[in-house]
């Protein structure tokens, strides 16, 4: 088989790392890529909202496959445009992609389809947006209703902080995400991630892993796209997964496939496990970043087949995935100053060194200059991930491999996995 890969981020390095394993796999391109995705498959220029260019490079290198990595290009309708030229795509079309691209509109899917979710208010200017405060209790959870590479959330400790993130979206904090915003309350328990396969019909869980959103330790500072992961999370028991599947999995598919879109490529469900059931926190519609990394540190089965079955409508003849025993870590490197103002630039040294068989450090945001030296982005730059018999083992390999990083502009949370570890 022929694979185009749409993507440049750690997700993406890790799905063309497993991809790359695969028997079936004759040639794997990424498109842009990054140079950690070098050393695996091969890279070409275009970009995620390039979707002319992407559809004539898969016609002209005869994919049999294009795998959509980031939300970008779903929402600039790249699977539409391959389903348009015959190209079997693993991604889902822009108006099933609404469940990410507009928060605005998947809390109004939600209660049409009947998904628990928090109570919330949809605000298209600042002054009805302070004063929609009323109907809720601090800490506010105010987000940008379009796509903000997970930083489009400010949960607001009192008024005054609630009000300023407001003025801040609509000032265009967020950009064009920002334009509309959505008040939600504020949930009480613990946050999951899990991920769900669908091809317009059939569907399958594939895994589930925990995230650590702040950007310091302790849960401190602000949102970030995640500074770590781990998986398997004990939030996660069977009863709870076949809960997220019954109440917030399937009736998403279907009721997206009847509002006229059916889902064709991987549903992440980010919920919150409540005292009263697992509630939709939101919805993505790729997989998460850096979720993917743990999801396929652990994943024994060949993840080919189960990409093909989704983009062709034959989920139905899969077995459920088979999963590794040890459990995984992923550890975010990044710019000092992320998510906020952070200069791009600075020289990483030693992410190529060889940390074992047990660690893979995946590059999330990272360019090679002239000179040939490594340079970090304005973001996350690398994701250090390791397996182990036990978290605490996965953990002490995957700090062991960051210690030995020489990157002085970067920063890390020292914490991942704290939650399990005590349980």
């Amino acid at each position: 088989m022929n694979i185009l890969l749409v993507g440049s981020g750690g997700r993406e390095h890790a799905l063309a790392w497993k991809i790359a394993q695969s028997p079936l796999v004759k040639r794997l391109v990424a498109s842009p890529g990054n140079p950690g995705m070098a050393k695996v498959c091969e890279l070409a220029e275009w970009k995620p909202t390039e979707v002319a260019r992407l559809v004539q490079l898969a016609k002209e290198m005869a994919a049999d496959l294009v795998v959509i990595g980031p939300e970008l290009a779903i929402e600039a309708g790249l699977a539409d445009a391959l389903e348009e030229a015959g190209i079997p795509c693993f991604g889902p079309t822009a108006a099933a992609g609404r469940l990410e691209s507009s928060k605005a509109f998947t809390k109004a899917f939600a209660e049409r389809h009947h998904i628990p979710t928090a109570r919330y208010r949809i605000c298209e200017d600042a002054p009805a947006a302070k004063a929609a405060l009323d109907d809720f209790e601090p800490p506010y959870v105010v987000k940008a209703d379009g796509l903000a590479a997970g930083k489009g959330v400010v949960i607001a400790q009192d008024r005054a902080a609630a009000e300023a993130a407001i003025d801040d979206a609509f000032g265009g904090g967020f950009g064009s995400a920002g334009q509309t915003i959505v008040l939600e309350e504020y949930l009480e328990g613990e946050i999951g991630s899990l991920f769900a396969l669908g091809d317009g019909r059939s569907s399958m869980v594939f895994g589930w892993a925990q995230d650590h959103k702040r950007a310091f330790d302790g849960e401190e500072g602000p949102n970030t796209g995640g500074m770590g992961t781990y998986s398997p999370a004990p939030v996660f028991t069977w009863d709870l997964v076949e809960e997220v599947r019954e109440r917030l999995v399937e009736p998403a598919f279907k009721g997206i496939a009847r509002e006229g879109a059916p889902y064709r490529g991987v549903l992440f469900v980010e919920l919150m496990a409540t005292r009263d059931g697992p509630k939709l926190v939101e919805f993505n519609a790729r997989f998460g970043d850096p979720e993917c990394q743990v999801l396929m540190l652990r994943l024994e089965s060949d993840i080919v087949p189960y990409l093909m079955a989704c983009a062709t409508g034959r989920l139905h003849e899969m077995p459920a995935p088979r999963w590794r025993d040890e459990h995984a870590v992923c550890v975010v490197l990044a710019t000092q100053g992320y998510p906020g103002k952070a200069e791009a630039g600075s020289v990483i040294r030693g992410a190529d060194a060889d940390f074992g068989p047990d660690v893979v450090v995946f590059h999330a945001g990272t360019s090679t200059g002239e000179d040939g030296l490594l340079r970090a982005g304005s973001g996350r730059a690398l994701n250090v991930c390791a397996v182990g018999a036990d978290l605490a083992e996965a953990r002490e390999k995957a700090y062991g491999a960051v210690a030995s990083i020489d990157w002085p502009e970067g920063f890390h949370r020292t914490d991942i996995g704290w939650r399990a570890l005590a349980r």
